[in-house]
């Protein structure tokens, strides 16, 4: 496999972006609603205060997608909480961890962040598991918290503190 290239993301990384997202295999593991439009995608992927996207590319492919969001609540400053997505072709290849180890090293060296957050469907197990590998523990369980095919499931909330 070629080397896994993570960089920020741009407006021709778009409709690669969406696609990821539109899998039906995301819609089980993510909040995402079916059918989502290039219209709200690059909305969505807009340059915002506080909000780093990056991509993950094998051979200028897109295979991957991050979005960190530092809260901009003074208070909550040090703080961010993230969302990651990679094509379901492309799983357990290390695209996850490559994103994921990246996030930490700008959330650590250059964001100021001592705090990262995530919300994980409870049975999304490989998930799980990746973020425990990068020192995300589980601090609840939120009942309930989000629809999927007709039915509410439960979800982690985790968070690493540096």
């Amino acid at each position: 496999m070629s080397e896994i290239v993570i960089r920020h993301a741009e407006p021709k990384d778009y409709d690669a972006i969406r696609q990821i997202h539109a899998q039906p295999e995301m819609y089980h593991n993510t909040l995402q609603v079916p059918h989502p439009s290039l219209e709200m995608w690059q909305a969505r992927l807009t340059e915002q205060a506080g909000v780093k996207q990056l991509v993950a590319c094998i051979d200028d492919i897109v295979v991957g997608h991050l979005s960190i969001q530092v809260t901009q609540r003074p208070r909550r400053s040090h703080v961010a909480d993230f969302g990651i997505c990679v094509d379901a072709r492309w799983h357990n290849r290390g695209i996850a961890s490559a994103l994921i180890r990246t996030m930490i090293d700008m959330c650590d060296n250059w964001l100021r962040v001592e705090r990262i957050e995530l919300t994980v469907f409870v049975d999304n197990e490989p998930a799980v598991a990746v973020y425990k590998k990068y020192g995300f523990e589980i601090e609840g369980t939120g009942k309930k918290y989000g629809l999927r095919n007709g039915e509410y499931v439960d979800a982690y909330f985790m968070a690493r503190v540096k």
